[in-house]
This record gives structure tokens, C-alpha cells and sequence, in this order.
């Protein structure tokens, strides 16, 4: 009987080992943040040309569903703390999947998400959020928007734009010295991504804001206590898409808007059919009303078009002038706000504790996620 307790015993305990062992591969994915109309993720600070700031808007769309782990070695050259991790991406345009180290995913990105004139720290910021992304889609086995089997992201926008490794050669061997900038942000912030408690967080970033960060409940459907709306006073010094002025005709903007019959009274000079019901403590739109239409801020970007949902207007001779503020959707780290805090000096850390709000940095390697 003795010898019969001590064997159910065993088996007892080695059924416990192997439930905490293979937890972390089954926890159900848990449900992200998504905008009502677009579920934009990221907005980035685009550079066409390698060091030199573009003023192209990027959007990353980003919708939840199921995600698989690399379980191959890593290529040579990985770096020694992420030995374990190895990211499959899928290449759109070459239909091929590049399987490679952590680290030369994030080089990657951030060589592909933000302009390589930007200072070191600006640079090394945007190399955690962009591991925390990726470190974060693994750990929720996330595997939304990929279209083939086999990989964990896109190299698009759909996730985060990324460079291939051949593309990566060629920076290198053309612009050697952006190509040597994105290395070191890589090294210098290597393994360390943005946590909240001991989880990785939505990491969210956007290029240029109107003097504030949103909330993320403002734009998108949870409300998340790190991403709050702060003050980014740097941007509209710096960025070039800190105002735009777009014009339309009325019609042109009754029909974007979905409006088919003009509102009952109006006409080219009656701006009294349109006016904000209330604003995000961001200062973005948060309801307006046109013709007894009511319409988001959010709604009303994308329907026109815009750059941001902090805008104005103004109508004269039959046309709308509108005028908008920063560029993106607002929520989280400003991509020029973060090379403003790091021309005055701060550091990559001081960024994202300061966009992201009650997080620290921590090693990956650290926190039991199961990668």
C-alpha cells in the first residue's frame, strides 16, 4: 500500500510540472486594443530616404486572433540573452518567410519606422517599443493579419514596416552611418522591452502630436492605465506635420461624410451646421455634429481624410478650410516628441517612462512569459 501511495504521489507531481510548464502555451490570446473604424496600432514618423525626416503618415493595423513561437535555433550572430527568441517574418512583396534573431527584427524596424537623422535616444526608445510589440504579439501567441501559415508578422504596416536583412545590407553598405546608429540604439537597449506589472504593453506610437497624448480609450475601445494623455510640447517645434490646412468644397465634404441631402438650411457660408459637441482631454475632436449627423472625431478623420482628430475649420466662398494639428492617432509615444526630449538631453528611458505612463524597462529574459 506504502509503495502504491508514493506512486500516485509521483504521478501527481508530474502532472502539476507539466501544466506549469505548458502553460504559457495554451493561455487564450487576450483581447488588444482596436479602433471603432480602422484598429489602427501605429503610426510612425516615415523616412523614404535613410537619415532624412520624411513627412509621410504610416498606419499599422493591428486585430487580434492566434499566434505560433518560433521553435527553430536562431541564425549566427543572435545576440547571447535572446538566443531562445527567433521572429518569422513574413515578406509581402518576395512571398518568403525571413526567420532571425530578436534583435535583428528590432533593427530592422526601427530602421524602417523612424527617420535615421534622429537622435541616439529617440533611436534606442524606439527600439524597445518596437521589441515590445513583437515580445508582446509572442506572449499572447497573436497572430492576426498574417496571411500565410509559418509566420509570426508582415513586414507591413499591418504590423510593424521592417526592413529585410537584404535591405538591411544595403543600408549599411550605402548609409553606413544611419546604418550604424540603428546598431547601436539596438545594442544599447538589447533585451529590454516596456512592461506594466511584469506584462509587456501595447506599446502604441504615432508620429506627431498636437501638443498632448490621448487616452486610449478617446480612440480606441479599452482604456489602458498607461496610456494616458501627457503634454508633448516639442513636437510642433520640430515636426513638419505639426499643421496642415486641407480645403474641400461643401459638397465634397457633405458626401465624404455620408451626408447625401444637404442639412436642412444650409448652404456654402452656414459653418452654424457643423460644431464640436466635446473635446478629448488630448484636445482632439471628440464629438461633432454636422446637419444633426453626429460623428466622432476619430470617424471624422478617416471619412476626411486627415492627418489628426485635433482640427478647426472655416468656410468661405462655398469651400471648408479645415486645419489639423500633429498627425496620427495620438495615443502613446509621439515619435517627434521623443527626438525633441532627446535633443534636450533626456534619455531613452526618461522617453517611454514619460510617454507610458507607470512602466519600467525590463529585461525579457527576466519575465516568465513563456517565450
Amino acid at each position: 500500500m506504502k509503495y502504491w501511495l508514493a506512486f500516485v504521489s509521483g504521478l501527481l507531481v508530474s502532472a502539476m510540472a507539466w501544466l506549469m510548464l505548458h502553460e504559457a502555451g495554451t493561455r487564450p490570446a487576450r483581447p488588444l486594443i482596436a479602433d471603432n473604424e480602422a484598429r489602427i496600432a501605429n503610426e510612425q514618423a516615415w523616412s523614404i530616404i535613410p537619415g532624412k525626416s520624411g513627412d509621410d503618415t504610416k498606419d499599422s493595423r493591428s486585430i487580434i486572433g492566434e499566434t505560433l513561437r518560433e521553435k527553430n535555433a536562431p541564425q549566427s550572430g543572435s545576440s547571447p540573452k535572446n538566443d531562445g527568441i527567433a521572429i518569422r517574418v513574413y515578406l509581402e512583396e518576395d512571398r518568403t518567410i525571413e526567420t532571425l534573431p530578436l534583435e535583428d527584427y528590432v533593427a530592422g524596424v526601427v530602421a524602417a519606422e523612424m527617420p535615421l537623422d534622429f537622435k541616439p535616444a529617440a533611436l534606442e526608445a524606439q527600439a524597445m517599443a518596437a521589441r515590445t510589440y513583437i515580445v508582446r504579439r509572442l506572449w499572447l501567441h497573436d497572430r492576426s493579419g498574417v496571411p500565410v501559415d509559418g509566420a509570426d508578422v508582415t513586414n507591413t504596416q499591418t504590423h510593424q514596416v521592417y526592413k529585410s536583412q537584404e535591405d538591411m545590407k544595403k543600408l549599411q553598405d550605402q548609409h553606413n552611418s544611419e546604418w550604424h546608429k540603428v546598431e547601436e540604439a539596438v545594442k544599447n537597449t538589447e533585451g529590454r522591452i516596456i512592461v506594466y506589472g511584469d506584462e509587456p504593453i501595447e506599446a502604441l506610437f504615432f508620429s506627431t502630436s498636437n501638443g498632448f497624448t490621448e487616452n486610449s480609450e478617446e480612440v480606441f475601445s479599452m482604456k489602458l492605465p498607461y496610456l494616458r494623455s501627457v503634454a508633448s510640447p516639442w513636437d510642433k517645434a520640430n515636426s513638419p506635420r505639426a499643421e496642415e490646412t486641407v480645403e474641400m468644397s461643401m459638397a465634397d465634404f457633405y458626401s465624404k461624410i455620408g451626408l447625401v441631402d444637404v442639412p436642412v438650411g444650409a448652404s456654402a457660408n452656414t459653418p452654424k451646421t457643423m460644431r464640436i459637441l466635446e473635446w478629448t482631454p488630448g484636445r482632439r475632436v471628440k464629438e461633432m455634429v454636422v446637419g444633426g449627423k453626429k460623428l466622432s472625431g476619430t470617424e471624422a478623420r478617416h471619412m476626411l481624410g486627415l492627418r489628426s482628430a485635433a482640427f478647426d475649420w472655416s468656410v468661405k466662398n462655398g469651400n471648408l478650410t479645415l486645419t489639423t494639428f500633429g498627425s496620427g492617432h495620438g495615443v502613446g509615444m509621439s515619435q517627434w516628441g521623443a527626438e525633441g526630449m532627446a535633443e534636450a538631453g533626456k534619455t531613452a528611458r526618461q522617453i517611454v517612462e514619460y510617454y507610458y505612463t507607470g512602466v519600467r524597462t525590463e529585461e525579457v529574459s527576466k519575465l516568465a512569459l513563456g517565450l
